[in-house]
């Protein structure tokens, strides 16, 4: 009876422990600001929109945002907090996000209008995830199109150091792309696929310098030749010029990236690398092939990217200044 009556007090303390655990964690759906905010997705694509047709480099920099948000603490908008007095070095002030990335202004319009209507419920970090959303869509003209969950908390602790240990720099191998991926439970054909926005936007010649003369590399000489008469032999911080990732569609997210890539018309390592898999080779050569799937295949990833690692109500909240944490 006394061992009957432990397992039956195990059982319960492990159910209880369960609902706690799945009551605390959140649940992404479409929709999710359907009756507390309903204009909030119409708001964002809105901003986006607007700054897109000013500067479509913006939204390159929206949907790096978003890789480089998720990648590190998960997608809660860490990499939004600006440097305080007990946190100088955040996430937006490492290496691979400083001075490159972009569309931070993009996200406070949208945050601020998101204040006036509904003040307090959309979270910043979903403010990323939509116009991630929306940046694709525009940029891809109107061909990526895609429903996001949303649901999201924001999170709290923005470190520098973590830029470093989660974001795949741009000299990576094929393995360490795919061991970088695979940590945050992405898959192969996901790094093949989200490369693919390296059909848009722009480098620094610093990320890429190692792949030009006297160094040995694969890259076309052609281009090899363009991109020394662009960039300085030994960029530094205050001479580092930038130049389109994509030099036939620079400002339209499509599959040129991977025709680039067969072309060996590609700026960084690690996209030369993804041919030097077998597996990855042949992604890369399908996705050239066939637009259509890629565009619903970076959908997919997209949206499988945005659920990286996500706060819960206990460990994040809805921040009011995308910028700063509540007080």
């Amino acid at each position: 009876m006394a061992i009957r009556v432990a397992t039956l007090v195990s059982c319960a303390l492990l159910l209880a422990a369960t609902w706690q655990g799945a009551a605390a964690a959140p649940r992404l759906r479409v929709g999710y600001y359907q009756k507390k905010c309903p204009a909030a997705e119409y708001i964002v694509k809105t901003v986006v929109g607007k700054a897109l047709k000013q500067n479509p480099g913006l939204g390159a920099g929206i949907i790096r945002m978003a890789f480089h948000d998720c990648f590190v603490q998960g997608c809660d908008a860490s990499v939004l907090l600006d440097p305080t007095p007990t946190n100088p070095r955040p996430e937006k002030l490492g290496a691979p996000n400083f001075p490159s990335l972009r569309g931070f202004e993009v996200i406070d319009e949208a945050k601020a209008a998101l204040e006036r209507f509904c003040p307090g419920v959309v979270s910043c970090a979903d403010v990323i995830a939509f116009a991630a959303r929306d940046s694709a869509y525009f940029l891809s003209n109107y061909r990526i199109n895609y429903q996001i969950p949303s649901g999201r908390f924001d999170g709290s602790i923005s470190l520098e150091s973590d830029t470093f240990a989660f974001l795949p720099p741009p000299f990576f191998n094929h393995s360490q792309l795919v061991d970088s991926f695979k940590a945050k439970n992405m898959n192969e054909d996901d790094l093949v696929v989200l490369s693919g926005a390296h059909s848009i936007g722009v480098s620094h010649c610093s990320s890429f310098t190692d792949r030009l003369p006297p160094n040995p590399s694969t890259i076309n000489p052609a281009l090899s030749t363009l991109l020394q008469s662009k960039c300085p032999v030994s960029p530094n911080f205050t001479n580092d010029p930038t130049v389109d990732q994509d030099m036939v569609t620079p400002n339209l997210l499509d599959n040129q990236y991977y025709k680039n890539i067969r072309k060996r018309n590609v700026l960084f390592t690690s996209d030369a690398a993804l041919v030097t898999s077998p597996l990855s080779a042949r992604k890369v050569f399908q996705n050239a092939l066939f637009p259509e799937v890629w565009e619903k295949k970076f959908a997919r990833a997209m949206v499988k990217m945005s659920a990286i690692e996500l706060k819960t109500a206990a460990s994040g909240e809805i921040r009011k200044n995308c910028r700063v944490v509540n007080n």
